[in-house]
């Protein structure tokens, strides 16, 4: 006797990459294109997955422009949306010897808590290793 079929619904990852300058203007296009591109999947610009997404992207692609620039190459920023269920912001960059790290910043400093808001934003976030070289930043958000 064969197990009765159930029917399960296809699993549809939508997925947007993009590649920018390693400069300011690079970072701030990376947060607009990336809430453009949730406002196509569905998720407008002025609720909360936008905002939240829109901080994160910011905060990790100044890092990748300020701390990861290679001089002549881009960061990258891909959105892996699986809607219902998670969404995943990876910015990366070709500097492979500068890892950022969870740390205090010192108490009057005007910068260094960038991963500190996405470590409270995000679900959970990992450095992993860029093939063939560099390293990725990833934020994931449970929805």
């Amino acid at each position: 006797m064969t197990p009765p079929q159930t029917r399960q619904e296809p699993v549809t990852v939508r997925v947007f990459t993009q590649r920018f300058s390693s400069t300011p203007r690079g970072a701030r296009l990376a947060r607009l294109l990336a809430q453009h591109q949730l406002d196509r999947w569905g998720h407008p610009h002025d609720g909360e997955l936008s905002a939240t997404v829109a901080q994160i992207v910011a905060e990790l692609a100044a890092n990748a422009v300020t701390h990861g620039r290679v001089p002549g190459r881009d960061f990258q920023l891909t959105l892996s949306y699986t809607p219902g269920r998670l969404l995943v912001v990876d910015v990366s960059d070709t500097r492979t010897e500068r890892r950022p790290a969870l740390l205090a910043p010192a108490s009057l400093s005007d910068s260094g808590r960038g991963l500190l808001l996405v470590d409270a934003l995000a679900s959970r976030w990992e450095i992993v290793d860029r093939v063939p070289v560099g390293k990725t930043v990833r934020a994931e958000l449970d929805l």
